[in-house]
């Protein structure tokens, strides 16, 4: 019947509801889901109303017979005005009803910034959108918002998304944020006052890394940190393994928030006020582990190609190193270039150990510029672990 159709996903039965079900088809629309269901009858099912445009009384006692002998029955996707017609008639009470997400395109906005889960975007002068990579991104989203509400709370200045919109096939989040510019954009508008960028951006980034949290409050960077360690332990020389290992294991323990993910596209400028955006990394640890991601992004993913520093950040990989020095030391507050080379040496140690892992996890041990990324980080552990015998400082 053209009214139903349906799919599986993650071993739950998608009953697909089209057009309009009432007194004219509702019978057959009854026949067609039972023969659905007795292909898969111990499935859960989940009925998906995102192209029902209307549903009479018929169709809702279908519905109700259903529910009898499904009682983890949920409908998703549902119009407003089948949301309505749901809700005047009790079923909303009787079983999980969820409305469908709007629909945005950002094809022509401005991507502000891209990062490993998902781009974002200006969509217009009010508001950005964050569109997920994962075409189930909802767990992702949820929890983006938790952290972004828990740094809200503790005082940090971010765009809390307000809105879940579809986004072609998956799922985008949208934020508030008026007239607002990046730091990468002012850094590319106006070069000159690369310092005065570097000062507000280091700003930012002290006040996260003094905001005390409780633990478990959120993850743990020390944590994830080793795990890219471990992963390490067959593409590593024993003895430069077991060394980068204890390195990362013996970091001290902090409940101080860090971001995770801090670099110039995540750091906006809004009428003299500064906000974080991208709060899906935000976590808990040492600030060693901040630097190594900063360092990353700011140097080591172009090292081997600086095009990628133009492409991820929209700055010149030159203004992207000298803009890492400056911050360095501002965040240090100090100019003695032996204490900056060595806490960038401890920073470098994570950031290629991650650098390494992410290039293996993404089959680059089987392309030629895989190999090259590979090689270079091996190239470079091999030389800091002979020279780093702490990641603290």
């Amino acid at each position: 019947m053209e009214q139903i159709s349906s799919y599986i996903d993650n071993d739950i039965l998608y009953i697909c509801l089209k057009g309009h079900i009432d007194s004219s088809n509702a019978a057959q629309a009854e026949e067609a889901i039972n023969a659905i269901r007795a292909e898969h009858p111990e499935k859960q099912i989940i009925l998906d109303a995102e192209q029902l445009e209307y549903i009479s009384s018929a169709g809702l006692r279908v519905v109700l017979r259903l529910l009898k002998q499904k009682k983890d029955l949920q409908i998703i996707n549902v119009s407003s005005s089948v949301y309505e017609i749901l809700e005047m008639t009790g079923f909303t009470e009787m079983l999980p009803v969820k409305k469908a997400y709007r629909r945005l395109s950002v094809e022509g906005c401005t991507m502000i910034g891209r990062g490993a889960n998902g781009a974002v975007y200006r969509y217009d002068e009010e508001t950005i959108v964050k569109y997920y990579f994962n075409p189930n991104a909802l767990p992702e989203i949820h929890h983006e918002r938790e952290m972004a509400r828990k740094a809200f709370i503790l005082g940090i200045n971010t765009a809390i998304p307000y809105d879940i919109v579809r986004v072609g096939d998956g799922y985008g989040a949208v934020a508030e944020l008026l007239n607002a510019e990046s730091i990468s954009r002012l850094l590319a508008e106006d070069p000159e006052n690369i310092e005065k960028y570097a000062g507000i951006f280091i700003e930012m980034l002290k006040k996260i890394h003094s905001t005390e949290l409780k633990p478990g409050d959120m993850p743990d960077m020390k944590q994830i940190a080793v795990d890219w360690a471990d992963f390490l332990k067959d593409y590593l020389p024993e003895d430069q393994w077991e060394k980068l290992h204890a390195l990362v294991a013996a970091v001290p323990e902090r409940n101080t928030m860090l971001h995770g993910d801090y670099h110039s596209c995540n750091v906006m400028v809004q009428n003299n006020e500064t906000l974080l955006i991208d709060m899906d990394t935000l976590c808990m640890g040492h600030p060693i582990f901040e630097l190594a991601s900063m360092f990353n992004a700011f140097v080591g993913f172009s090292e081997v190609d600086h095009e990628t520093s133009l492409s991820f950040l929209g700055i010149p990989f030159e203004m992207a190193v000298d803009f890492w020095k400056i911050c360095l030391k501002l965040y240090m507050d100090t100019e003695d270039e032996k204490v900056l080379a060595e806490v960038e040496k401890k920073a470098m140690v994570i950031g290629y150990t991650r650098m390494m892992r992410r290039a293996i996890r993404r089959n680059g041990l089987n392309t030629p510029d895989g190999q090259v990324r590979i090689n270079r980080c091996k190239e470079q552990l091999e030389k800091l672990l002979k020279e780093v015998d702490t990641l603290d400082f």
